[in-house]
């Protein structure tokens, strides 16, 4: 990390302070009880889930493969950025280094990107399932996951990246308190004391792209999963198709809703605590809520609970 460093030495700010979620001191105890249950909810929820996955063999397809990287991808970015935002609420000063800042930041970027594309691949796996049954294991062979899943994180790295290396060009001086609970883009740009005009433009392309096309081919493939359902004839046929997918779109909407909200207005719209409230959306509540829409409305993970509770307790 030279460049890192280099900058950090060109600058007058070497640490940053994490204003938190809230200044009021009557809601820092009641929120970091609330926050923390929520990550261990998330910790629980998500690590469950890949363990449910891994013990059970008829959960080894496709749409549980996704599923498995989604629950990893949700617990990685809710522990990058949820522990540090615990500390905002019992400390006087929540202080992170520049080092540290950056290195939150790319893997806060690599881990939401990361999560956008997951969605979008399991759209794609559920249009194959549902609009090609007969020829589904060839369509999502174990080869075209794994380039999928390449691809997924390969877009993760690439904008997390882009991000970062032009954060880091910049220089922040006096000023080092960021009006955040997390070293997050838009916070940071408005620290600097240099021009920030390549990074918001840096931020319209990448996050359009990264919000777009995942968009797009979610709204395609259930475009051609709504067809295809219509002309299903049994109700019990069209039934099950449409509570396959649903867990899917209630997840999509929650991530992309807020996370577009964040990111695609531009700031003067758009007053830092909302900028907070939305964050916590996708940051917070999405990693939470995944494994439980997932798992709750989903016959065949209750199913592998079961079996595997059962194993657990009469071993």
């Amino acid at each position: 990390m030279p460049e890192m460093r280099t900058v950090a030495e060109n600058s007058s700010v070497t640490e940053f302070i994490l204003a938190g979620l809230t200044s009021q001191p009557e809601l820092q105890i009641p929120l970091f009880f609330l926050f923390l249950g929520f990550y261990v909810v998330t910790v629980v929820g998500n690590l469950g889930l890949i363990t449910l996955i891994g013990l059970n063999s008829h959960l080894h397809t496709p749409m549980y493969f996704f599923l498995y990287n989604l629950s990893f991808i949700d617990f990685c970015y809710s522990t990058v950025i949820t522990p540090k935002m615990l500390m905002s609420f019992v400390s006087k000063k929540n202080i992170i280094s520049y080092a540290g800042c950056m290195t939150q930041l790319f893997f806060f970027l690599f881990f939401v990107i990361s999560e956008s594309f997951i969605l979008s691949a399991m759209a794609y796996d559920r249009y194959a399932a549902i609009c090609n049954p007969l020829v589904y294991m060839a369509t999502m062979s174990s080869q075209i996951c794994l380039l999928l899943l390449f691809g997924v994180y390969v877009m993760g790295f690439v904008g997390a990246m882009a991000h970062t290396a032009c954060m880091v060009r910049l220089t922040f001086c006096a000023n080092n308190l960021v009006d955040h609970y997390m070293c997050d883009i838009l916070p940071l740009l408005e620290l600097s004391c240099t021009s920030t005009y390549v990074n918001e433009l840096v931020v319209f392309i990448v996050v359009g792209i990264d919000i777009g096309v995942p968009t797009v081919t979610i709204f395609i493939s259930y475009a051609l999963i709504l067809s295809s359902i219509l002309h299903i004839h049994s109700t019990e046929g069209r039934s099950k198709a449409f509570s396959t997918c649903s867990s899917h779109i209630i997840a999509v909407s929650l991530f992309f809703g807020s996370g577009a909200f964040m990111y695609l207005k531009p700031s003067s719209l758009l007053p830092m605590n909302q900028g907070k409230v939305s964050s916590l959306f996708y940051t917070i509540v999405v990693p939470m809520l995944n494994p439980l829409i997932y798992s709750l409305r989903n016959k065949d993970v209750k199913s592998a609970l079961k079996k595997t509770l059962s194993k657990v307790l009469f071993s």
